[in-house]
């Protein structure tokens, strides 16, 4: 048995997300087995501290919605929790979007005390190189970007992002392929011949997103 495999099984003797969201005690062990990777998630995405604790708390909020959704033949329950934190994260960008105007400072933003913005800050700052890496897939097509996005970034395998996405998996290696040959050409044409006046160096990000198999 894989090591995959053993996780899954671990996962579905504790019950699961159905399971959690029947006994306050099992959520609780749920939350805490999973909150840093969603945090983590949330992190690579946002760079306020109360944004991040808001979305996190979102997140876990839906999965009481969702839960009976989770398919352990599909993927990790951390994998179901990312297309549920694509969602969350998705929906509080087009509210910005929608809100632009408007001083959203402090909209909807719990008090912390000064140790948890402390740590928090942490994590963003230590996440700061996966949203230069989100930066660098912003360019792609929607659904070629979150194929990337989540294996490249989050380090889903491709089987657990095309069921985060709720696509076929051929589906999602035809995206990889399209988005990884995309930013390859990308960046081809940052490079200009030695001793141009243009040349320039590929962006970081895109030679980190570009590694592993196309």
């Amino acid at each position: 048995m894989s090591g995959a495999e053993r996780k899954q099984r671990t996962q579905r003797l504790r019950g699961g997300p159905a399971a959690a969201v029947r006994d306050p005690r099992l959520f609780e062990e749920f939350y805490r087995r999973h909150v840093d990777a969603v945090l983590r998630f949330v992190a690579r995405r946002v760079e306020d501290p109360h944004t991040a604790a808001d979305l996190t708390a979102e997140i876990f909020l839906a999965v009481l919605d969702s839960a009976d959704s989770y398919r352990p033949g599909l993927g990790s329950e951390t994998a179901w929790l990312y297309g549920i934190a694509r969602n969350v994260v998705s929906s509080e960008r087009r509210r910005i979007a929608r809100e632009a105007e408007r001083d959203l400072r402090f909209r909807g933003r719990r008090l912390l005390e000064p140790d948890d913005i402390s740590r928090l800050e942490d994590k963003v700052d230590a996440e700061s190189p996966g949203r230069r890496v989100w930066a660098a897939l912003a360019r792609l097509p929607e659904g070629e970007r979150a194929v990337m996005e989540l294996i490249a970034v989050d380090q889903l395998t491709v089987t657990e992002a095309a069921a985060a996405l709720g696509i076929r998996q051929v589906t999602a290696r035809v995206r990889l392929h399209r988005a990884r040959k995309a930013l390859r050409e990308e960046a081809g044409a940052a490079t200009a011949p030695p001793g141009c006046p243009q040349a320039a160096t590929p962006d970081a990000a895109l030679l980190y997103v570009l590694g592993g198999e196309a």
